[in-house]
């Protein structure tokens, strides 16, 4: 994985997946809030879904379609008057003049260029579109995201952003400007050949018409086909991205052997897949060329028979058979061209898929900018869920401008879908999420702001952060690409990262590695919050940040968002369950059945004993019968 283009509007990007599965965490708080991936469609439109891309290349489409059709016309003309030439010298005795050599030459040329210039032009064309799809296809994900990739494993991701869209190549490079030509030149042959004799066209028209029914008639079968072949891929893509990525957790839970099986198991899988499918397409392949034979050795039938009843002149004989021969080549490939087209269609469904993927937060018709200061926060009658039932009930919650907040609650109370409503991953089913403008009485929801506008305003950290491949600093400036080198300098000590600065060997220009394999994870804790930090955000919400730190890192951490020179405006919520992590916020919203149950600040909250202390007394229960569980004598 590289590390993407930094955000042009310096929007922090945050840290954690915001896919409720994509935290790795014990909390069942996420696998509460955990929505079904949906399912590829799989429609027989899916390929024409998938030309309007071809739009923005139009100049391109109409060169390449030129160029296959003076291909295929070219070798058409070649052979018949290349057969016309010999029946001219075997039957008429008369050796071909110095024109028709240079005509046949020309011909020749002719094609070569023209071939030449088809493959350039059609693959130029295709690779285009493939770079261009790819990328709608990360904009459908990241738009869709968190709902769409839920649930879903990122080999399978890969496979649709990689591997599906590789497999439209021969699409886009060879059928559709096939497609075109042939038919003008099969429709030109024909009407030479119903020139030399109409009962010519009683071999060909019905062969042609048997090779372009075929794929149509086989056409669920190969889709089929072709679905098995690309869900087979995509499972052993996933299986073996997992593997990587997890080789030393297998090494030492001792599962080499099991992944192997596993991998060896999606290999055969695949490998049946496709034989099943090339087997067929030989098949295929051998009934399409038996048709065209057959076509030509009825045009051989009925000339013979023509010349000997004077009614064709026997030089024209093997031309006609020739002519028949280049109508129906190019139509016999364009058939094959049709039948893999449509083997495609899973590959293009899901890509389509990906494309066309509906919003999870759709953008306003009529956005609003974000007004000017320290903003606060308001979470207003929210209801939400994930479908099975309401993970939020009518919450209410306000956070003032520069007040510090700590969300709490039992695991799988919600938290997170607060944190994630906050992001904009989703939008509530009811009320309203809104942005507090200092000293103002109209908020402005969520819904209201443009993409851009959001993330430069608000900034979610959350508990994992996922580093790219790349450097220290180009991750640090993931949500900041403007950033100074003063900045990023002030940020990192602020953030205690000074002294891993120090240790790495290139200093911030140290590769991390893939998913920042170089650093544990409480650094990467720390590199998250400090490119939270980097983009300046005036609301700020750290979704269980420090669950990686020790206590004395918590510590470090707190007294760094504090030691931040915008620290006194900065609205901050701090989703957590460390009771130090908890009192040291300004006010502290216990979240119970989906509402906020009890508001106060930790003296108070603990003296009325209330929801906070039965909250944290079973946390504590749960601990010590952890500590005696694993302080136990085996038995």
């Amino acid at each position: 994985m590289t590390l993407p283009d930094p955000s042009p509007s310096g929007a922090c990007t945050p840290a954690s997946d915001p896919s409720p599965t994509g935290a790795r965490t014990t909390s069942s708080d996420r696998a509460a809030d955990r929505p079904r991936a949906p399912r590829h469609p799989q429609g027989s439109g899916a390929l024409r879904s998938l030309l309007p891309v071809l739009g923005a290349h139009r100049a391109t489409v109409l060169r390449t379609c030129l160029a296959a059709l003076v291909d295929q016309a070219a070798l058409v003309a070649l052979v018949t008057l290349a057969a016309h030439t010999v029946g001219t010298a075997v039957i008429g005795h008369r050796p071909p003049s110095p024109t028709t050599v240079a005509v046949l030459i020309g011909l020749v040329l002719l094609r070569a260029l023209a071939t030449w210039r088809e493959m350039d032009l059609s693959h130029d064309l295709a690779y285009r579109v493939l770079a261009e799809l790819r990328v709608r296809v990360f904009d459908g994900l990241a738009r869709s995201a968190p709902a769409r990739i839920a649930g879903r494993r990122s080999g399978d991701l890969a496979a649709t952003a990689l591997g599906d869209v590789e497999a439209l190549e021969f699409f886009y490079a060879h059928a559709i400007a096939q497609l075109l030509a042939s038919g003008l030149v099969f429709a030109v042959a024909a009407t030479l050949l119903g020139v030399l004799g109409p009962w010519l066209l009683l071999a060909v028209v019905p062969a042609a018409l048997l090779l372009l029914w075929s794929p149509l008639l086989e056409a669920r079968g190969r889709a089929e086909r072709g679905a098995r072949t690309r869900a087979a891929l995509a499972d052993l893509s996933a299986e073996s991205v997992e593997s990587v990525d997890g080789l030393r957790e297998l090494l030492m839970a001792g599962a080499l052997g099991r992944t192997r099986a596993r991998l060896r198991s999606g290999g055969r899988r695949l490998a049946r897949a496709q034989r099943a499918e090339q087997s067929w397409e030989t098949g295929a392949g051998a009934v399409r060329d038996l048709l065209v034979v057959a076509a030509v050795i009825g045009v051989v039938a009925a000339a013979a028979h023509a010349t000997g009843g004077g009614r064709l002149d026997g030089a024209w004989a093997p031309a006609a058979m020739a002519l028949a021969l280049g109508a129906l080549a190019p139509v016999a490939e364009s058939a094959a061209a049709l039948g893999r087209a449509g083997s495609l269609r899973a590959a293009a469904a899901r890509v389509r898929a990906a494309v066309h993927a509906p919003a999870g937060a759709p953008a306003p018709a009529s956005p609003l900018p974000v007004p000017p200061g320290p903003l606060g926060l308001r979470l207003r009658g929210v209801r939400f869920g994930y479908g099975s039932g309401p993970v939020l009930d009518g919450l209410d919650l306000t956070v003032r401008p520069g007040e510090t907040v700590a969300l709490v609650g039992a695991s799988g109370a919600g938290k997170t879908s607060c944190a994630h409503l906050l992001a904009r991953y989703w939008d509530p089913r009811d009320g309203a999420v809104e942005l507090l403008p200092e000293g103002r009485t109209h908020p402005v929801d969520l819904r209201d702001l443009t993409e851009d506008g959001l993330r430069a305003a608000v900034c979610v950290v959350g508990q994992e952060a996922p580093l790219f491949h790349g450097t220290l600093a180009e991750n640090l400036r993931l949500g900041a690409p403007d950033a100074t080198d003063q900045e990023l300098a002030a940020v990192v000590r602020v953030c205690g990262l000074a002294s891993v600065v120090d240790a790495l060997p290139q200093g911030l220009d140290t590769p991390v590695g893939e998913r920042g394999a170089a650093l544990s994870g409480g650094q990467r804790a720390r590199v998250a919050l400090a490119r939270g930090l980097l983009g300046r955000p005036r609301v700020l919400v750290l979704d269980e940040t420090t669950a990686h730190l020790d206590h004395r890192g918590d510590e470090e951490l707190a007294r760094a968002l504090a030691a931040d020179s915008r620290a006194r405006t900065r609205t901050t919520l701090i989703i957590a369950h460390r009771p130090a992590t908890v009192r040291r916020a300004d006010r502290i919203a216990v979240l119970d059945g989906g509402r906020i149950v009890e508001e106060g600040t930790w003296d108070g909250l603990i003296r009325t004993g209330g929801a906070l202390t039965r909250l944290f007394s079973r946390a504590g229960e749960n601990r010590e019968a952890a500590a005696t569980a694993d302080s136990a004598p085996p038995r």
